[in-house]
């Protein structure tokens, strides 16, 4: 199967650095229990989920054509700027007053689990989580108002790790597709598909779970996990937002540049033109 990622793509890794002097307020997003908490428990994942997706992508790099070596190269710069920021996120928000230590258990916990698993069942798993992480950065983009009264360098950061996620959407498809060139469409299909059924299932339990003990932390216990579903599906409702774009995922023909939303990077991406790394 023919890769669809445009040819004129360029992944281009932006050096940014946020909120290093700032004082990060405890609902740092416009003064909202609930989105801080879904942010934060969104932001515990990243820096060992994307440490992930490096090792799962560059397992199969081997004899890919050079476009895609260099794009698995950028893809490799841009997550391991995105870690080091949320590290620096995550560390301002338990100067806040957080313990992310019950979060931190379950990210591992999964993570142990993912060592035990074959190399392509964890390729499976990041290409379906940064097919993901690429809806919701489009709705985040594509929303003028979404970081509206939240603090400038934390809204910045956050419109910056999305548009490099958007820019480098296809890179483990792409690589999934070379790693898996000698298998038949049926069986493609049929893991890709149940991997993702998974990974829904999972990230987004563990997501709400987590945010409603950093609302447990805040001394809000009535309703919270309810309070976190309602966020992510009535108002603002980003799984709403994003349903068809997942379904998009399980059709034949599926690839995550069949929808060419580049204009919502270039409509961010001068704020980051200086940070712009030279060519590896």
């Amino acid at each position: 199967m023919k890769a669809k990622t445009p040819a004129d793509l360029t992944i281009t890794p932006r050096d940014r650095r946020f909120g290093r002097e700032a004082k990060q307020d405890r609902w740092w997003f416009a003064g909202d229990p609930v989105a801080t908490a879904f942010h934060n428990s969104l932001s515990i994942t990243f820096p060992k989920g994307e440490a992930m997706f490096i090792e799962s992508v560059k397992a199969f790099r081997e004899g890919t054509p050079p476009k895609l070596d260099a794009e698995i190269r950028a893809f490799v710069q841009q997550e391991v700027m995105h870690s080091r920021e949320h590290v620096a996120f995550n560390r301002r928000v338990t100067e806040a007053g957080y313990d992310f230590a019950p979060l931190e258990a379950v990210v591992d916990e999964i993570l142990a689990i993912i060592k035990t698993r074959p190399p392509i069942v964890n390729l499976a798993a990041t290409m379906a989580l940064e097919h993901y992480t690429a809806i919701l950065a489009s709705v985040i983009l594509g929303d003028r108002d979404y970081f509206k009264g939240v603090d400038r360098e934390q809204a910045d950061m956050w419109r910056w790790h999305a548009i490099e996620e958007l820019e480098h959407k296809g890179v483990a498809y792409d690589t999934w597709l070379h790693a898996t060139k000698d298998w038949s469409k049926w069986r493609r299909w049929k893991l890709k598909s149940l991997m993702m059924l998974l990974v829904t299932v999972n990230f987004w339990k563990k997501r709400v779970a987590g945010a409603a003990e950093l609302l447990r932390q805040d001394g809000i216990t009535r309703w919270g996990r309810a309070r976190v579903w309602w966020y992510l599906i009535a108002s603002p409702g980003l799984l709403r937002k994003i349903f068809f774009p997942w379904v998009a995922y399980f059709l034949p023909g599926f690839h995550p540049w069949n929808h060419d939303d580049r204009h919502l990077i270039g409509k961010a991406e001068s704020d980051y033109q200086a940070a712009v790394l030279a060519a590896a």
